[in-house]
């Protein structure tokens, strides 16, 4: 049975935060070169070590940053959505990345070749100004993702990914199997089991067969660690700063 692929061109580049908030000039300069792509779940957009020859910016679903040891195990140290773009190697002087790209929900982006990223980004417009600044966001959504991993129990860890993640879908459901989640986080599948046991019990959320319904956000708000705010907080700084204002 073929998997089927995500119609394309649902969405404008605009939808993407980081080019909607471009220059009429500086846009148009790039909307010829910007290719429309489904991203289908569990697609890698990029594996580690691997060289990229693309820069991916998101105008639906979710792409999840992920470290891989040598054992293959994973934990995720970032995730992005429509506010951003994955790809920040290319601009920041490399041309790979220890990392992986894999889509966590699925979605469509515009691609863009990484000569011509380069080039934009060397003109120190605009387009430098925005990738600089969601680099930031991104930086600190990492640290605080160590962070939390290190002092937050796994229940805390689990509100803050899905609070995450919801920000950057339409709905209240997620697609996603406690396993999945497991590797996400970089723990023992029964610590998720229990953590979204507690979860369930308390009519927060409903879990059924891979799919998860956030019944009730401000309780799930209430229940997660600092962690989620200090995130949220800084990426609206620096990516919306007229709702952070």
């Amino acid at each position: 049975m073929k998997t089927k692929t995500p119609p394309l061109n649902i969405y404008p580049p605009t939808n993407n935060a980081l080019l909607a908030e471009l220059s009429p000039t500086d846009y148009q300069r790039l909307l010829p070169h910007l290719e429309p792509v489904a991203l289908p779940l569990g697609w890698s957009v990029y594996e580690a070590g691997g060289k990229m020859d693309h820069v991916f910016f998101l105008t639906e679903g979710i792409v999840s940053l992920l470290y891989v040891m040598e054992n293959g195990a994973s934990a995720e140290i970032a995730i992005t959505g429509n506010e951003g773009l994955v790809g920040i190697s290319l601009f920041m002087g490399g041309e790979s990345t220890p990392s992986r790209a894999v889509v966590q929900s699925a979605g469509q982006a515009y691609k863009l070749p990484a000569k011509l990223l380069k080039q934009e980004f060397e003109r120190g417009g605009e387009l430098q100004h925005l990738l600089l600044r969601y680099t930031q966001a991104l930086i600190t959504q990492m640290a605080q993702t160590a962070v939390c991993n290190r002092h937050h129990t796994v229940e805390q860890q689990l509100c803050r990914w899905l609070l995450l993640s919801l920000d950057r879908l339409p709905s209240n459901e997620l697609r996603m199997t406690q396993e999945l989640i497991a590797n996400m986080l970089g723990v023992r599948r029964e610590g998720v089991t229990e953590a979204a046991g507690h979860l369930q019990d308390a009519g927060i959320i409903e879990y059924q067969r891979g799919h998860i319904t956030v019944l009730d956000r401000p309780k799930l708000e209430q229940r997660v660690c600092e962690c989620y705010s200090v995130v949220k907080r800084e990426s609206d700084r620096l990516l919306r700063p007229k709702l952070a204002a």
